[in-house]
């Protein structure tokens, strides 16, 4: 007799013959696209943990046992739904009699297919049908409800963006998947066509660019390597000039070759934007400075950066490199990191950099370069999910904490020397205004801004294909105060 047999059938099982709930679970799990339901789980991990969706994705998605097709299609729904959440929303909402009674794991299936009508253009029938499969695997019982939400929805979706963004400044940022205010503030910094240019390239995928290590990588090695991994190299630049060691890469799943993740692992290379490169370049003045402070050091990126630039440029690294950063977790990986890389010279310090004299101990140095918390609206391909956290106040607020930084760090500038302030957005009030402010102030009476390529500042601007937009300027102390 087979193993099993004559066993009494399980109760769930037996009523009116139907499958259990796990075998149902199952069957529907098989109906529902494995991309689609990965792209739900990553949805779900970004909203409940507020976590930013390219790092969930790198703990799920990539390693997940998904086909690379399927792996690339639920990265793109999930980075999609990440840029375009209150745009989604918003159809969502219009779709349903009651928006508010909808619970959080049957709107992330709706916002999912929301993104495919509205940004991927996928046929209705397929939302729709994907559409109920998903909510079967969240809420079972909510199946009819997603079917009716959804096929509203696609109604909905055909007089989308609810209006002509020619001409109307909302429907271009619901095009374009970004705040109303957002955008307005953006057409307002940067004149209607840029600020159309940038809302558009953030939705692009970003490009990978790496920088070459001289202290541990021999000439030509890592591009060596990456073209015998199959990859495409070419010299990169930022902001109209080439930038020094830094190699644009593609495609970018590269990295994920066992030869570049050796080249990665022995500090050999560094994944870094070419306009971040660009900036650390910057930083330093045209001889080898005797010391440099750096603030908001963070995990040691622009760390290993300016070095790497010193190395370069002088062939030797700066004597006292000190490093400064609020969080002690941050100094102790730093750390880490600039030992990984080569790097000798590299002193870790934690402190409140509003208060510097306390934190550095009253010392000056040649060079201090900021590298300022902001709002990062430069680099929102990297990071897309900004756009909806971000508020007005939380710029205004920035933009303070950013004029208190500079006029802190003034202090610690030995006459001489040279300040360097570095964002990583486009917001006039978090650049130009924080500039004009501290030149204004009683700290900024003893500087003047130094020429950047002939311009008074570094301010690329986001197009397809470009590097992120930052945004740098140089102050000289005069040599007498």
């Amino acid at each position: 007799m087979p193993s099993g047999a004559g066993r009494a059938p399980h109760p769930a099982s037996a009523r009116r013959g139907r499958p259990s709930r796990k075998a149902q679970e199952r069957s529907r799990v098989a109906q529902a696209s494995p991309a689609r339901a990965a792209a739900l789980e990553a949805c779900r991990t970004v909203r409940e943990r507020d976590a930013y969706a390219h790092e969930v994705i790198q703990a799920t998605i990539d390693r997940s046992s998904l086909s690379p097709e399927d792996r690339a299609f639920a990265t793109l729904l999930t980075l999609g739904v990440a840029a375009t959440w209150g745009t989604l929303d918003e159809l969502v909402d219009r779709s349903l009699r009651s928006p508010d009674d909808v619970k959080d794991d049957v709107r992330d299936v709706l916002r999912i297919s929301a993104y495919e009508l509205l940004f991927l253009g996928k046929e209705p029938y397929a939302v729709v049908d994907q559409g109920v499969e998903l909510v079967r695997l969240v809420a079972p019982r909510a199946a009819g409800l997603g079917n009716a939400a959804l096929r509203a929805m696609v109604r909905e979706a055909e007089r989308f963006p609810f209006g002509d963004p020619e001409t109307d400044d909302e429907a271009l940022a619901r095009s374009l998947g970004f705040p109303s205010w957002l955008a307005a503030r953006l057409i307002e910094d940067l004149g209607r066509p840029a600020a159309r240019d940038l809302m558009r390239a953030s939705n692009d995928p970003a490009p990978l660019f790496v920088a070459e290590n001289p202290l541990r990588a021999e000439a030509g090695e890592v591009t060596s390597e990456l073209r015998r991994a199959k990859a495409r190299v070419e010299r990169a630049s930022a902001g109209g000039a080439a930038v020094e060691g830094c190699l644009r890469v593609e495609p970018a799943r590269v990295l994920s070759d066992g030869r570049i993740r050796y080249l990665l692992e022995r500090g050999k290379m560094l994944v870094s934007d070419a306009s971040s490169q660009r900036v650390a370049a910057l930083a330093l003045p045209d001889k080898l400075p005797d010391s440099l402070l750096e603030i908001g050091a963070g995990r040691g990126t622009k760390t290993i950066l300016l070095e790497v630039a010193a190395q370069r440029r002088f062939g030797a690294q700066i004597p006292v490199h000190a490093t400064l950063d609020n969080h002690a977790f941050k100094t102790e990986l730093l750390l880490r990191r600039v030992r990984e890389f080569g790097l000798e010279t590299v002193e870790g310090l934690t402190g409140d950099a509003r208060q510097l004299k306390k934190a550095v101990g009253g010392r000056t140095f040649d060079c201090v370069f900021i590298d300022a918390p902001c709002s990062g609206l430069g680099t929102l391909r990297r990071h897309p999910e900004i756009r909806w956290r971000l508020t007005p106040a939380h710029i205004a607020d920035l933009a303070r904490t950013q004029l208190a930084l500079l006029r802190q760090a003034a202090g610690a500038v030995a006459p001489g020397g040279q300040l360097t302030y570095a964002t990583c957005t486009v917001t006039r009030q978090e650049n130009l205004d924080v500039v004009k402010a501290f030149l204004a102030s009683p700290e900024g009476a003893a500087f003047a801004l130094a020429s950047i390529g002939g311009a008074s500042c570094f301010a690329p601007a986001l197009a397809p294909g470009t590097p992120d937009a930052h945004f740098a300027v140089r102050f000289v102390r005069a040599a007498g105060k």
